[in-house]
């Protein structure tokens, strides 16, 4: 069990991971048909001013400010043109680049690169496609003709050609269950394996009782009270600043794992601690979703089954650590303090790093 602590601490050294990197890119696209276009991306500043010096053989300075990056991407123009195109009937054409840094927002969010491609529509062309390759992640294209209330959405990775969209006829409308299947993938993603906060919460949950009684209690707590602030902030019912909500999330994992180390049966308090904290891990959730974007016409759909993917991560989480350590260990005289003590003391010291982080930095 040497092996298992050394690995609950090895969490330490990545506690800077980001919790919510479902997709740091969004593009959004606006047709004035048979006259201009205007794409609007929203990405990382930092990702991106990286690839760019990586690929002019240099390496970005740790301390980089908003004016030294603003610098660093209108001088790499050329350099960030080879990697995106924007194709109207097969041909590209080679729009106006404007780019604006913004500083983070709060604690938990990046410096943000506002890049806008402008240009006018070839005469005659009929259909729109786009490429673009300085992500590696999924991300969210946005489509709108004109003044048209409808907006298409298409879900893409890095370097992948979007399919073609037609620029005088009304924007295509996406399956509900291809919206269904992309929103669930994006909610299991959340949580795995880009949800590091959230993963160790439902550890801390998993860790405090070998009983399954125990855990179904604390999970379905948790479960529910995610799923109504959730619902509630999607709906535009419950606001909370991410100043506030980044915070209190961490200080949620750091007592959980700290009362594991004291206490070795579930108590009742105990239910309605991880209820109130699924509430905080729901307005969670909820940020993450806002910066993607739910599609209007599948309002509904989106939402049900991006939660539905957020408990797929859960209870996989939980089924992992059921077959590595619950399954043969959880019996024997030595679980508790070679595996639970240890392994909470390692999630409590790194939720403690968070939430210094999140509240002053």
């Amino acid at each position: 069990m040497k092996s298992l602590s050394r690995l609950a601490l090895f969490s330490l050294g990545i506690v800077s991971a980001s919790a919510h990197e479902i997709g740091t890119t969004r593009v959004a696209v606006q047709f004035q048909p048979g006259q201009n276009f205007d794409i609007e991306m929203v990405t990382d500043a930092v990702a991106l001013g990286e690839k760019l010096e990586t690929l002019a053989g240099r390496t970005l300075a740790s301390s980089v400010t908003v004016p030294k990056m603003q610098t660093l991407l209108t001088e790499s123009d050329q350099v960030f043109r080879q990697r995106i195109k924007v194709m109207f009937d097969g041909a590209e054409v080679r729009p106006d680049i404007s780019y604006v840094v913004t500083p983070p927002v709060d604690a938990t969010s990046a410096m943000a690169a506002t890049i806008h491609l402008k240009g006018s529509i070839p005469p005659g062309a009929q259909n729109f496609t786009w490429n673009f390759a300085w992500t590696f992640a999924s991300y969210a294209m946005t489509i709108r003709n004109g003044n048209a209330e409808t907006i298409a959405t298409q879900w893409l990775e890095g370097g992948q050609t979007s399919a073609a969209f037609a620029i005088q006829a009304p924007v295509p409308m996406v399956s509900r269950w291809r919206t269904a299947w992309r929103y669930l993938t994006l909610g299991f993603t959340h949580i795995l394996p880009n949800g590091l906060d959230h993963m160790l919460f439902v550890l801390g949950i998993y860790l405090l009782s070998k009983r399954p009684r125990s855990v179904l209690l604390q999970v379905s707590a948790f479960t529910l009270a995610h799923s109504i602030t959730l619902g509630l902030s999607m709906y535009g019912l419950l606001t909370v600043s991410p100043r506030i909500v980044e915070p209190m999330i961490a200080v949620s994992i750091a007592y959980v794992a700290i009362e594991n180390i004291f206490l070795s049966e579930l108590k009742t308090w105990r239910v309605a601690l991880v209820f109130g904290f699924g509430l905080l891990h729901g307005l969670g959730f909820a940020g993450a979703l806002k910066e993607l974007g739910l599609p209007r016409s599948e309002f509904v759909t989106a939402l049900l089954t991006f939660n539905i993917g957020v408990e797929a991560g859960q209870l996989s989480v939980i089924a992992v650590a059921f077959l590595l350590i619950g399954w043969q260990c959880s019996n024997r005289v030595w679980y508790r303090p070679r595996v639970v003590i240890p392994a909470s003391a390692a999630i409590a010291c790194t939720a403690l790093y968070w939430t210094v982080q999140r509240a002053f930095f």
